[in-house]
């Protein structure tokens, strides 16, 4: 076929396309509807009699019809985009959240739909149980975007939107990796086994998992080398998303799907910090950009298909199509309201209203993907004729089912179940904002007359608009609200705050990328746990955020088995940046609090909040203080490059400003540019924390070990292993004692006694030898008040050292006699009797 009239067809469709995107909206039906029904019309157009067009419209069905558009090209050309664009765009902070009901929802979820629809549909048809399980496997994959889209619209909580999401990413390298598998088994060229279904299965999507994180990893060191050239940055995503999935799928055997998403998710949350400021701002654009044309243009060409497959569509097939569209359902509801409770049970699990489970339920639309499937068993040669006309005509039916049963009928539900209505909460926040918003135009308005000489009349009347707007914020009384009520809409008003405040710091790059999407992402927790449960949810949600990150503490352990100190010391590090960023935004916001919000909520429920915001500040300050004892000269360094981003950003805005109002021409925006980026080049770089935590330094912060000969200093290094215990921190509990003893380097210790005593140690002292050598055990607990630096010795070298050393060994039993007899002591006084238990 001639060339132009391939291009000519693309443009004509993407043309089509422009106008669909509104059209959906304004219609209120999803998007993946309309694309499905104008895919059908022109399926019937194009392989249909059009003798009647005009010869522009002719030329344009023919340009169709020549487009031979196979199952390997939606997969290879459209695919990988959708796979990427999605990935990119997921919080992976977010996501590993809630990735216990998200691998729930798409790995469990995809393996109970195809035993469910393949079990079932086997015992009632004569097709065979592989060709069955095959066809669940098509029917499980999900498309979340009208779903994802309504429950934007309705301020869904965000960790919904994200199970969602995170459900489709997964969702469909499960069910391509099962398809893959057990396509095999059917063309003759593997054997239905359930050890080596699940075998292959592990295969395709652990090796792909792998592949995807190495090239993700690969591509991320060469934006360092790329840095500053925008163009080749955003192309070597592009290149990225097609490679790591053809490299998997033709050159390892491992799933492809699987590893464009993770290698989408390590660019998205590692790669944009090694881009340039500029193109980290564009790459989602462009993206976003990337991901409609792909996903309008492989909805419509598979939707184009449906004529051809529906065509010889009999009754025994549209029975078992209903069967399979009910069945599906039914497996859906299984894990959702079945399985998914029991993660709950953990920390793993999520809580999620009745409500939204029910549009989660009826909300699984099929799409493109399991059209794109069904298209490749038709090519596939070596599965029965008969079998092909099955699955395609089973597949077209039921992803046009759920397109326009559940699709057409899915605002409605919504409308149903209520979740379209401002709740009070929201109610309050929207005249928070519209009264902030309206108050602070009136004064711009007023400053725009009077620089432009507007008359008098024409302001008041303006104002006129503004102050009307205004008394209607009070048709919703907050006195409907009781305090409880009040407190709530607070909280969730200055959590909406933050979040505004944290995505300013984010676009004015004034911390890491790192730092303010994991900001972010936890002031998006917030919102969500106030929203559920209003000052408890508040007060919980902030108590777990100050904890110690899974990251920190895997970190940690680490260090404490290997000695690996680096990842420690890089968590430590983004924890202290974390800190000081939530110490200045909470002090805006108890301010904000004050000014803006109390007007609206009133002084009783206001006061309510400050104290509980007053009381996060504390938390946070504690928590910093800590760290700035321990570290200040790295405290220092983040403050340092905190003000020199400031400085950079308002520089930015200064010239930007001049060039916009051609003050400045381009060359000269564009020195200037060159030379503040050379200035300020050194604060991009993360200063690296030093946890000081070699032997040969700690000991020397040791009295016991000063005057010691150098060969004995030398024994003694290679026998201390350094700890680094955190804050609150149990270092030695009852029934680990008798193990090791421990020398404070720096930092304090605090021994816990039966009678409820405290006893503080501080550096230079050590705890644990008394089991060592041999005596009662005493203290119930040791912990860290703050960040203490140990050195551990194990019972095994103690013996080691003494016999080395007598001149050490007299020191330390010296030590460990004068407090056996304080401790006799205490225990002539207290009557205290330890007896084993």
């Amino acid at each position: 076929m001639n060339v132009g009239f391939i291009v000519f067809g693309l443009t004509g469709l993407l043309t089509l396309v422009c106008f669909l995107s509104p059209l959906s909206v304004r219609i209120k039906l999803p998007y993946s509807v309309i694309l499905a029904i104008v895919g059908c019309i022109l399926g019937v157009l194009v392989y249909g009699p059009h003798n009647w067009a005009p010869f522009v419209v002719a030329d344009f069905l023919d340009s169709l019809g020549s487009l031979e558009i196979s199952s390997e090209a939606f997969l290879m050309v459209f695919l990988p985009v959708l796979l990427f664009e999605t990935a990119l765009s997921m919080n992976v902070r977010r996501l590993l959240d809630d990735i216990g009901p998200i691998l729930m929802m798409a790995i469990v979820a995809v393996i109970v739909c195809t035993i469910v629809v393949g079990f079932t549909i086997n015992a009632i048809s004569s097709y065979g149980l592989v060709a069955c399980l095959l066809l669940g496997s098509i029917v499980a994959t999900t498309d979340p975007v009208a779903v994802v889209g309504i429950f934007r619209e309705v301020g869904a909580p965000k960790r919904l939107t994200t199970l969602v999401e995170g459900e489709s990413l997964f969702n469909d390298a499960a069910s391509i990796a099962l398809y893959t598998v057990l396509l095999s088994v059917l063309a003759g060229s593997g054997e239905l086994c359930i050890g080596n279904v699940i075998n292959d299965f592990v295969i395709l999507f652990v090796g792909g998992g792998l592949v995807g994180y190495v090239m993700g990893k690969a591509a991320c060191f060469l934006f360092t080398w790329l840095r500053g050239f925008h163009a080749a940055e955003i192309t070597l995503t592009l290149t990225l998303a097609y490679l790591s999935f053809f490299i998997s799928e033709h050159y390892l055997n491992v799933s492809g799907v699987v590893a464009t998403v993770i290698s989408g998710l390590v660019v998205g949350s590692t790669g944009r910090i090694r881009m340039s400021p500029t193109t980290s701002e564009y790459l989602s654009k462009f993206w976003e950009q990337f991901g409609f044309w792909a996903n309008s243009l492989i909805f419509l060409f598979s939707a184009m298909l449906i004529p051809r497959f529906m065509g010889t569509l009999n009754l025994q097939t549209c029975i078992l199509t209903l069967i399979v569209f009910a069945i599906t359902l039914v497996a859906r509801a299984v894990v959702i309201f079945g399985l998914l409770p029991i993660l709950r049970i953990t920390r793993l699990g999520t809580t999620v209203s009745l409500p939204y489970n029910l549009v989660i339920l009826w909300g699984g639309l099929r799409g493109a993907v399991s059209l794109a499937l069904a298209l490749a068993v038709t090519e596939n040669n070596s599965v029965p004729e008969e079998l092909r006309h099955f699955i395609a005509i089973a597949t077209t039916g039921f992803v046009l089912m759920t397109l326009f049963i559940n699709g057409v009928t899915l605002r409605p539900l919504i409308r149903v179940l209520k979740l379209n209505e401002l709740s009070l909460i929201d109610t309050t926040i929207r005249n928070q904002v519209l009264g902030v918003t309206l108050k602070e135009l009136q004064v711009h308005i007023e400053e725009v007359a009077r620089t432009e000489h507007i008359g008098q009349d024409s302001l008041e009347r303006i104002q006129a608009v503004f102050k009307s707007s205004l008394l209607r914020l009070h048709d919703v009384p907050v006195s409907q609200m009781n305090k409880s009520e009040r407190v709530s809409a607070g909280l969730a008003i200055l959590a909406q705050r933050e979040e505004e405040m944290l995505f300013d710091i984010l676009k004015a790059r004034i911390v890491d990328e790192r730092v303010a999407e994991s900001l972010l992402s936890r002031a998006e927790y917030l919102e969500d746990a106030i929203r559920t449960g209003g000052l408890d949810g508040f007060e919980y949600a902030v108590e777990n955020d100050l904890r110690y990150s899974k990251m920190i503490r895997v970190a940690l352990w680490f260090h404490n088995i290997f000695g690996y100190n680096e990842w420690l010391a890089d968590k430590l590090g983004y924890r202290f940046a974390n800190l000081m960023i939530k110490r200045s935004v909470e002090q805006k916001l108890i301010l904000f609090a004050s000014e803006k919000v109390s007007p609206i909520l009133g002084d009783e429920a206001i006061e309510v909040i400050i104290k509980a915001h007053k009381r996060r500040l504390g938390l946070i300050e504690n928590a910093l203080q800590a760290m700035n004892l321990q570290y200040p000269l790295y405290a220092t360094g983040l403050q340092e490059i905190y003000l020199g981003r400031a400085a950079r950003e308002l520089e930015y805005i200064r010239y930007s400003d001049m060039l916009s109002k051609f003050l400045i021409s381009g060359e000269v925006y564009e020195d200037l540019m060159e030379k503040s980026h050379a200035r300020w080049h050194y604060i991009d770089r993360h200063p690296p924390l030093d946890i000081e935590l070699s032997s040969a330094e700690l000991i020397k912060k040791v009295p016991l070990f000063h005057d010691l000969s150098l060969n004995s200093l030398k024994s003694i290094c290679k026998l201390l292993k350094p700890r680094l215990a955190l804050p609150d921190q149990i270092v030695i509990t009852k029934g680990k004692q008798g193990r090791e003893m421990y020398f404070v380097a720096s930092g304090a210790v605090a021994m816990h006694l039966p009678d409820d005593t405290v006893v503080e140690l501080g550096s230079g002292e050590f705890f644990g030898e008394l089991d060592l050598f041999g005596k009662d055990p005493l203290v119930l607990k040791v912990t860290s008040l703050g960040y203490s630096k140990l050195l551990l010795l194990s019972s095994k070298d103690l013996g080691v050292l003494l016999e080395k050393d007598s001149e050490l060994r007299c020191r330390i039993e010296s030590i460990v006699n004068q407090r056996r007899i304080a401790i006799d002591t205490w225990r002539q006084r207290s009557n205290y009797d330890i007896s084993p238990s």
